[in-house]
Order: structure tokens, then sequence, then C-alpha cells
């Protein structure tokens, strides 16, 4: 096969996989919703059960940065015109929508809203939203809201924070319903609303669109080969690291040194092994 139909093979492939494409799939979901206040919106204002919320601006793939300890990607950060600061994250997978993983987002969304000398008075009110494939909560509700209260009062805290599960599953003729219906969808002829159809119906059907997700999807074949080289890469680290622990002969900061692993990491290599 020639280098010129290796491409063009690669390109059908990833048209085919395009197809299958659906808003539940983070990369894009976030792609439809860049630059595009409109979608999140709609969204925003069926989950929130707000109708005249006004989204004023819409960033994806935000990192956030904690310069001591483990940093976050937010897929959606979304401002409306109230002021109030909205996460939503897309997950397919129950695991990724940890209740730890929630508290997290809102704690590193808190700690980038203020400024020095801002007062605490001043921090707008947040939203971390989670849109989930399964119902991951597993009562059957449609939006599943988290809000802090006094023990034995049922008064609220009213700190401003609130954490939404949205359970993708949920299906009947309701706003939320619909809505999960059509982050579902592959083929946007099926969906329910237009401005989402419109966004979908770009990136699947027309040229310019496409070629924008094609390149999305190169991307990501880009990540999973070199997340799979690190991936190998830790695998040949770990197995010098216990070849050498069994032979018995070598100091654990000689083993840290040719292996490549941290002291920390070889200590429970160690571990594991006399377990």
């Amino acid at each position: 096969m020639t280098a010129r139909e290796t491409i063009e093979r690669k390109h059908q492939e990833d048209l085919q996989r395009l197809k299958g494409f659906r808003l539940l799939d983070d990369d894009f979901l976030t792609k439809c919703f860049e630059g595009d206040t409109a979608c999140i919106q709609l969204v925003l204002r069926i989950v929130l059960e707000i109708p005249d919320l006004v989204v004023v601006d819409v960033r994806t793939q935000v990192f956030v940065e904690n310069l001591l300890n483990r940093s976050i990607r937010l897929d959606i950060l979304a401002t409306d015109s109230a002021g109030r600061k909205i996460n939503v994250e897309i997950q397919r997978s129950d695991k990724g929508a940890g209740r730890k993983r929630a508290r997290y987002n809102s704690g590193m969304m808190d700690a980038n809203l203020l400024q020095k000398g801002e007062d605490f008075d001043q921090l707008p009110e947040t939203y971390v939203i989670f849109i989930t494939e399964h119902d991951v909560i597993g009562k059957g509700q449609a939006v599943y809201r988290v809000e802090r209260y006094f023990a034995g009062t049922n008064e609220p805290f009213g700190d401003g924070s609130h954490i939404l599960y949205v359970n993708g599953a949920y299906r009947d003729d309701s706003p939320i319903g619909k809505l999960m219906h059509d982050f579902s969808c592959t083929e946007a002829s099926e969906m329910h609303y237009a401005v989402l159809a419109e966004r979908v119906r770009y990136f699947k059907e027309s040229k310019e669109g496409s070629a924008i997700m094609c390149k999305v999807i190169e991307d990501m074949r880009r990540e999973e080969r070199e997340e799979g080289r690190q991936e190998g890469r830790q695998e040949n680290m770990n197995a010098i690291a216990r070849r050498m622990l069994t032979a018995g002969r070598y100091a654990l900061e000689e083993i840290a040194e040719i292996s490549g692993l941290s002291l920390d990491e070889v200590r429970k290599l160690q571990g594991a092994q006399g377990a």
C-alpha cells in the first residue's frame, strides 16, 4: 500500500469514527461548544431550570493549575450574566464522576476566582455539573442536586457552591429527557433541539466541520500513542526494578538510579514483592 493510499484509508476510518460520535463524547462536545454560547446556554437553562440564564463567556478544555499539587482540566467553563461560574464535565465512565472529583473541581475553581486583597464575600456562585452516560447515583432521577445544609435544621448553608449530577440515561418528554436523548444521538436529524442539531450537523456533515474533527481525531490518536509509550516505559522501569530487587544485591537508592523510578516507587515495589 502506498503512502497516499495509507493516508486515504486512515481518513476514511476517521470519517467512520466521526459518524459514531455523540455529545456524550467529551472531545466531540467540547469542539461543538467551543466559542458557541448558544449551545451551552440551552443546556444550562434546562439543567439549572433558569430559563432566562444568559451565558456571556464559554471556554473549553480549561487548564486550572495547582503549582504544588494536582492540576485539573475542565471540559467546559461558562460564565453567565449574573457572574456565576459553571463547570460542565462529560463522563462516560462512572469512575470519572466520583464525588471527591466533584469536590476537587469545586475547590480548584474557588481557589482561582479571587484576586489578592479581594474579600471572600466577592466569591461568585459556582456550579460543578457532571453529565454522565449512566445513572451513577442509581435513584432514577434526571438530575441530582447536591447542596450543603446545617445538620439538624436542614437550613441551607448558603455558601454559593453547588454540585449537580445529570443522568444521561434519563428519557421522557420533559426538557431534560429530550436533552439527554440529544446527547446520545449520532444523527443530527434525530435530535430535538435545533441549536444542538445545527452544531452536530456542521461537524459531521459539512466539509469544513468534518475536516476540523478529523484533525481532532488525529490529535487523539497521537495522544493515545504517547500514553501507550509512557505506559510501556513505566512497565519497563518497573520490570528492571523488580529484577534488581529479586537479585537482592542492590541498595534501594541504586535501583532507583538505574531503573529511573523514584525511591518511594522502589519501596512500594519492594513491599509488593514481600507481601
